[in-house]
């Protein structure tokens, strides 16, 4: 198995394809509102603090794993597991990406929408209509189906290439235009009359609305950004070549990851505040606030608003369809290897199913009073039960995992290559992976019961 397994082609096509899998909504979308909410720049210092203490040394455990079981998720567990029943926790990360894969596409076929929209010139006009556009939108039976199975199709066509001329090839081709398109939005934004309180607020730290909220929320976005859990790095890891630098691909990951995400700040807020409106405007932020601050910010020269708009809304479907292929990745692997049938049959199962789950989410955002469950609609229930619960515990089982169960001698040959490379920081790493990450993870699941 490991002799004929597919392999990424080089080196940047390891580094590209695996932050494109951590490179998605959670940095355009999620991250600014969080840091807008937060206070800015002392949200990000915080940020950065735990991507060190959290997110590098939980993907390298995740790179561990699939890497020395050179298969899909599951089985990469159950070989390190050795008939324990902590095979059980790969399950789980494939189970969780399954389930987050049907809802996230939902997202990303509304990314779709808006870039279409954008084209068509329809998300001009006043602050209402704008309101009421998502509203609508949002709440069709219809058309945010279609966008989620176009995008579906779009990741579908990508996967059945395989692993270098699918997967590595369209992330060369992707990631590198993102960064483009997010850079030439920052310029814009930024040149914007009244944008240096914008760049003020995301860069200038105010440590006097830090407390123990803004610490955890840090913490649970780091955790969340980086895509650990839901199966995907260990997939990809599974593809990495035995001179592939674990530790080393771990940390420009995490740079590129946190890179987008200031980045995605410099883009937003400078823009908001030269129009005036609020940084703490919420998860309304992308679809609602930001199509009337482009509006606004360009009123003078609509072309330019249009143009920015356009490029805002390429930008974030990119990002949205990164962040697919890889989740789409993790459950193909899992059926055709577990199936033992061909690659495409694999995708052909993951596409129809999700599909499925996508449309009975996004139909149940409407007003279909039958699609909820717990006074909650399906597209929330799937993001609560699988973001608040089954990530986090996925997380610290994967961490307890690595930490007290595999053997020391197998993390220490995965993280030097074997004795080709120093292993300076491994004590540092196993005592992280052993106490401090399990403690997050927990402080971030007790935190978002409201626990603690």
């Amino acid at each position: 198995m490991t002799e004929t397994r597919a392999h990424f082609g080089s080196k940047i096509g390891v580094i590209l394809a695996t932050a494109g899998s951590a490179v998605g909504l959670g940095n355009i979308w999620r991250f600014p509102y969080m840091a807008g909410e937060n206070g800015g720049a002392a949200f990000i210092i915080l940020y950065i603090a735990c991507i060190l203490v959290l997110g590098i040394p939980c993907m390298v455990s995740e790179f561990i794993i699939g890497r020395h079981g050179a298969s899909n998720t599951a089985r990469a567990y159950t070989r390190l597991a050795n008939g324990s029943a902590w095979k059980w926790v790969g399950y789980l990360e494939v189970l969780t990406g399954f389930l987050i894969t049907g809802y996230y596409a939902v997202v990303s076929g509304w990314c779709l929408n808006y870039l279409y929209a954008s084209i068509a010139g329809e998300l001009k006009g006043d602050p209402t209509y704008v309101m009421h556009y998502f509203e609508e939108f949002s709440h069709n039976p219809i058309r945010p189906v279609f966008w989620t199975v176009v995008i579906f199709l779009v990741t579908h066509f990508v996967i059945i290439h395989g692993v270098r001329n699918g997967i590595e090839k369209a992330s060369k081709a992707m990631m590198p235009t993102l960064f483009i398109l997010l850079l030439v939005i920052v310029v814009a934004s930024c040149m914007l009359p009244g944008a240096g309180k914008g760049i003020d607020f995301l860069l200038n730290p105010d440590f006097s609305k830090v407390d123990s909220n803004v610490f955890l929320g840090a913490l649970g976005q780091s955790f969340y950004s980086l895509s650990i859990a839901m199966g995907c790095l260990c997939t990809y890891a599974s593809y990495f070549s035995r001179t592939t630098n674990i530790t080393s691909s771990a940390v420009q990951i995490g740079l590129i990851d946190t890179f987008v995400a200031v980045l995605a700040g410099l883009m937003i807020f400078p823009a908001a505040f030269s129009v005036g409106v609020s940084p703490d405007s919420g998860p309304s932020l992308i679809f609602i606030t930001l199509p009337n601050v482009f509006n606004q910010a360009f009123a003078g020269m609509p072309i330019v608003g249009w143009i920015i708009s356009l490029l805002f809304y390429a930008l974030l479907s990119l990002a949205a369809l990164t962040s697919l292929i890889s989740l789409h990745e993790v459950n193909t692997a899992f059926f055709y290897e577990e199936l033992h049938i061909s690659r495409k049959a694999g995708a052909v199962i993951v596409t129809v199913v999700c599909c499925l789950i996508g449309a009975i989410c996004s139909v149940s955002i409407g007003k279909s009073d039958g699609l909820s469950l717990f006074g909650m609609n399906l597209f929330d229930l799937f993001d609560f039960v699988t973001g608040q619960i089954m990530l986090p515990v996925a997380g610290m089982l994967m961490c307890l995992f690595v930490g007290w169960y595999v053997p020391k001698q197998v993390l220490r040959d995965e993280l030097t290559n074997w004795g080709t490379l120093k292993g300076r920081f491994f004590n540092v790493y196993l005592y992280a992976v052993r106490i401090i990450c399990p403690l997050c993870i927990l402080a971030i699941l007790l935190h978002q019961f409201g626990v603690i």
